[in-house]
């Protein structure tokens, strides 16, 4: 069966799905056992192979030594990354990834795919592009291959739910995992194409949200004289994953508890209030709004101009984005943040609740990544909005798309 297949690589989860000839829409590719995605892990076992997602992440657990995650940020820098005791370089193991997805489409589909698209941020320098495409040579994609930006992809997946106009302009905000990537957008008759220059922070997500509070964590106990002696990797590596859940936690709710489980002591915790992230976090999201302005400024669009924010990506869920947001361009009615994902202008200087639609079709309306990085139920596993995005820029035959073949 000949087939396309999309790859959303992202710093912490990666997505896919599939377009066969001759079909209306495309369909998901499940990655994971639990979930359609799959976490971006490596996991690298004795004999030089490498577990990948969920499996990679069990393995982890136990060994963390041997667990590598987050590469995507590495891509461009020289340095190798050492995992085992043998040192990569990011493309190598994006490669590896990448080659493990297109397996488990010829396994599931008994062939593999004829071209392969993938997605990147759209700040990303030909150097990184040109890297991307090593990986793509290295995991032995089949060709053609092409590459989309990521804000574009959004874009695609709201007008999909959205009525766009032809000339209307909307601007992407994308805080994912690594990256955040500012870009304004046009609706053209050839589909979505980037005005002006797309800004951006290279190194700036939910990862380093994590690692703030990682910190403050630590610093609370060893105020508290909890630690004395530095943590092992194991239990730096639990205290991780407890932050990660606490500050996913505070996007719908105004305090938790931090669970720390320490060599020798008892299990204790650490209260962690919305108001305390919030602080640690103001700064970087301020950083963003500049790059915001930034990319309005290079694409000569006032506010006024704009048929909509969208707002995109797992981050871009903490509601902190959304009141600075509103504050930093007009008065704002609060949005909830398990609802709103795009926020359109009601009329020049000012902004509005997006209406609310069935809870079937709100899902859908966000994007795959942040879908399915935040799905807690099986009816929100069992379908996603990628399918429709991947459909929607086949069908406009990839405008605006890179594209190159294998070497």
């Amino acid at each position: 069966m000949a087939y396309v297949l999309g790859v959303d690589l992202g710093t912490t989860y990666t997505a896919a799905a599939t377009f066969a000839a001759g079909a209306d829409q495309p369909t998901v590719l499940p990655l994971g056992n639990r979930a359609l995605q799959i976490p971006s892990v490596l996991y690298r076992q004795s004999d030089g192979s490498f577990l990948v997602g969920e499996s990679a992440v069990r393995r982890g657990q136990t060994d963390p030594r041997n667990l590598v995650r987050e590469f995507k940020r590495r891509i461009g820098d020289p340095v190798p990354i050492v995992v085992g005791g043998s040192p990569y370089s990011a493309a190598t193991l994006t490669a590896r990834l990448l080659s493990w997805v297109v397996e488990q489409s010829t396994i599931r589909l008994g062939a593999p795919p004829y071209a392969v698209m993938l997605t990147h941020p759209a700040n990303w320098t030909d150097f990184k592009l040109d890297i991307l495409r090593q990986a793509a040579d290295l995991a032995d994609l089949p060709g053609p291959r092409m590459t989309c930006p990521e804000p574009q992809a959004a874009a695609y997946e709201y007008a999909a739910h959205t009525r766009v106009r032809a000339g209307e302009r909307i601007c992407v905000y994308d805080l994912g995992g690594g990256t955040f990537d500012a870009a304004v957008l046009e609706l053209t008759p050839g589909g979505f194409t980037l005005v002006g220059t797309p800004d951006g922070i290279e190194h700036l997500g939910g990862v380093d949200f994590d690692q703030a509070i990682v910190e403050w964590v630590m610093a609370q106990l060893t105020a508290t004289s909890r630690v004395t002696d530095p943590l092992s990797i194991e239990a730096l590596t639990r205290l991780r994953v407890d932050c990660t859940e606490a500050k996913e936690a505070l996007s719908v709710e105004t305090e938790t508890e931090v669970p720390i489980s320490l060599p020798g002591a008892p299990p204790t915790s650490v209260r962690l209030t919305r108001s305390d992230f919030e602080e640690m976090i103001r700064p970087a999201i301020a950083d963003t709004l500049r790059a915001i302005d930034r990319a309005l400024r290079s694409a000569g669009v006032s506010e006024a101009e704009l048929a909509a924010f969208v707002l995109v990506g797992g981050s871009s869920r903490i509601p902190l984005v959304a009141e600075l947001l509103s504050a930093e361009w007009s008065p704002a009615t609060p949005i909830p943040s398990t609802t709103w994902h795009w926020v359109p202008p009601a009329r020049p200087g000012s902004w509005s609740r997006p209406h609310r639609r069935p809870a079937r079709a709100r899902l859908s309306a966000r994007r795959p990544q942040q879908l399915l990085r935040w799905s807690r139920t099986r009816s929100d596993r069992r379908r996603s909005p990628i399918s429709r995005m991947w459909a929607l820029r086949l069908r406009r035959q990839l405008h605006g798309c890179r594209r190159w073949h294998p070497r």
